[in-house]
């Protein structure tokens, strides 16, 4: 839905000027889209008021916009603003544990991203985030892990999350 939203509201300030309802109309075949529709509106109008009308290239300015959180505040900065960053979704998170790259006390996605930027060098994060998140896909798969495919096999601890 993203190059047809994008055609109809071409920026921040498009966006900002939209009726809710008109955005869900564009955006109602993925999932969540009433509470989608009015983060779009609203983080549009936030970014315009509060921001010039430029995404913000940081955590803290990024997490204040209505429907962001920290993972995706990480994957803007490590995708759109090519910055080091370690987004934790569900793949990283229960990888991360498996593969024994974050110890039992990294219960929370923060502890998580916190343990693994203290040991991935900093010009890794943002790539080592998308090796964990196909691994994790196609290989490492929460409910039927495929090890007999795993390159990692001999030496993982297995550990479940």
């Amino acid at each position: 839905v993203t190059p047809f939203l994008f055609e109809v509201y071409p920026g921040a300030v498009k966006l900002a000027q939209a009726d809710v309802v008109e955005v869900y109309e564009l955006i109602k075949s993925i999932s969540y889209p009433n509470s989608k529709a009015k983060h779009l509106v609203e983080t549009s109008r936030m970014i315009v008021s509060d921001f010039g009308g430029e995404v913000p290239d940081n955590i803290e300015d990024l997490t204040k916009l209505p429907g962001v959180g920290r993972k995706t505040a990480n994957v803007v900065l490590a995708v759109a603003f090519e910055k080091s960053a370690m987004p934790v979704d569900t793949h990283v998170f229960r990888v991360s544990h498996r593969l024994g790259l974050v110890s039992s006390k990294a219960t929370t996605p923060i502890k998580v991203e916190q343990e693994l930027r203290k040991n991935i060098p900093e010009y890794m994060l943002s790539d080592a985030h998308h090796w964990l998140i196909l691994h994790g896909r196609y290989v490492c798969k929460s409910r039927k892990p495929e090890c007999e495919k795993c390159p990692f096999d001999s030496f993982c601890p297995k550990k479940n999350v």
